[in-house]
């Protein structure tokens, strides 16, 4: 493991760029960036098409590692390369930004309140494959809607559980159990969330550290205990669906939070920008986030 990146992350200022947007979210993300699906007739083109949009996003000037620490990235990103290097060596040899790998396969219907990960037969081989390609540490996603203990405890167990996996394979975790935004028990959800977290957390042997993406809490400065954690190197805040302005707002009553916004930083930006036009609205949005971060 490198102990570079690891002080990045754990006592870096900055935050983590998501640019993981998978199958399934891929089209929207285009959509946002103005590529619409009459773009493309096939989903190798559609992928084509996204990695220009992170190429151009991850190889603008402001994406520096001024203010990004880390960047989570798709497995096909990771597969491909910017400028004759793979994804993860050019962020971390060109940019001196670690990299991520989102490695979950999407969500399971929803059940007791939550959604679990769907099952990922292939992981040890992904996760060699992440050695490989210089990964530092990974990112898997699940959902909780309602305050249903037993979900949310399925839900915790089951991502400390694959999180144990991918520390075996020498990778840093990041746990993301996101609560939706929209739940009508949002607070409620947060509460039973923390206290599971918690107690798995109390269970990680020394040599166990991990990261957790969590939504941005309804009280300021809810999860202190976690950041807190001495097993715990970092946490860092999903925009869940809050405009860029509004999550930075939130983000700034939270200290020790930061920011891993996906759709708040490609907020605005467009594929028929100028280079110059692309460039300024990204590194606005940069700084915003940033500011949102560290304050």
């Amino acid at each position: 493991m490198n102990k570079a990146q690891i002080d990045i992350i754990k006592n870096g200022k900055g935050f983590i760029a998501a640019l993981d947007q998978s199958g399934g979210s891929t089209p929207k993300a285009l959509a946002l960036y103005g590529v619409n699906e009459d773009s493309y007739s096939d989903e190798d083109t559609m992928f084509d098409l996204v990695h220009e949009m992170r190429t151009r996003i991850i190889t603008s000037p402001s994406f520096n590692s001024n203010s990004i620490l880390g960047a989570i990235l798709f497995e096909q990103t990771m597969d491909r390369k910017i400028e004759d290097d793979y994804t993860a060596d050019y962020l971390w040899e060109k940019k001196g930004i670690v990299p991520f790998l989102k490695i979950d396969k999407g969500l399971a219907e929803e059940a007791e309140g939550v959604q679990l990960m769907k099952p990922n037969p292939n992981l040890n081989e992904l996760l060699k494959r992440a050695n490989d390609r210089n990964i530092f540490g990974t990112k898997m996603r699940s959902v909780v809607n309602e305050p249903n203990r037993d979900g949310i405890n399925q839900v915790v167990d089951q991502q400390f559980e694959v999180a144990k996996q991918i520390l075996h394979a020498g990778l840093v975790p990041i746990i993301e159990p996101e609560v939706n935004i929209h739940s009508e028990d949002k607070e409620k959800c947060e509460s039973i969330l923390k206290e599971e977290l918690l107690k798995y957390l109390d269970q990680l042997e020394e040599s166990q550290n991990v990261m957790l993406k969590l939504s941005i809490p309804t009280v300021s400065d809810f999860y202190r205990e976690l950041i807190e954690h001495p097993r715990v190197l970092r946490v860092v805040a999903l925009s869940g669906g809050y405009p860029r302005e509004e999550a930075n707002e939130k983000l700034r009553n939270n200290s020790g939070l930061i920011a891993s916004f996906s759709r708040a930083l490609s907020e605005g930006l467009y594929a028929n920008q100028s280079d110059e036009e692309f460039d300024a609205i990204l590194k606005a949005s940069i700084q915003e986030i940033y500011d949102a971060s560290i304050s």
